[in-house]
């Protein structure tokens, strides 16, 4: 429920403080009622648009785990059983398949059933970007650091931030780039 700060002796440290600790605003008195009004209106919207995106992202989140999968053979269940595993853990996974399998969608489950489902889900298709671009794709650069750098770029990997990363088809990269991931 959101909270509306009223007093008769408010100072801007006050207010601030009312507003780190979650209020949704800060009046003093003597105050127009119209005006609190409108606040309590916003207050209550804003509330429910939270409440709202809350349920949507939880709803999006288990439509893209394991309800996606599709099958029921003894291996999409093994494999179901393993990522459920997997998910809650902070350690790195090799999924390992042909091209076509379902690579995506797999880790696509790990990582929203995992801790890190706040934060973005980023594919890289290696095999997709030039050898002499992946460097600066997966780790950004500054400008002018190399020719052709006008900008600066945000890699792959600080893009991610706390979430995860999906390098498919990373055989097809270079082994020295490999080695520094």
């Amino acid at each position: 429920m959101p909270v509306i700060v009223m007093t008769a002796f408010g100072s801007v440290e006050t207010a601030v403080l009312a507003i780190k600790e979650g209020a949704f605003d800060f009046i003093t008195k003597p105050f127009d009622t119209d005006h609190l009004l409108v606040l309590m209106k916003r207050a209550l919207e804003t509330q429910r648009l939270m409440t709202e995106n809350m349920l949507m992202k939880e709803e999006f989140s288990s439509q893209l785990g394991l309800p996606r999968i599709i099958g029921k053979s003894e291996k999409i269940s093994e494999v179901a059983h393993q990522i459920q595993k997997v998910a809650p853990s902070k350690t790195t996974v090799l999924i390992l398949g042909e091209s076509g399998t379902g690579k995506e969608l797999f880790a696509r489950a790990i990582h929203y059933l995992s801790p890190r489902k706040e934060y973005p889900f980023v594919p890289i298709n290696c095999a997709a970007i030039p050898r002499e671009l992946l460097e600066s794709e997966l780790f950004g650069h500054e400008k002018g650091a190399f020719t052709g750098a006008d900008f600066k770029k945000i890699g792959k990997f600080e893009l991610a931030d706390k979430g995860t990363v999906f390098l498919d088809e990373i055989g097809e990269m270079d082994t020295a780039l490999q080695a520094k991931l």
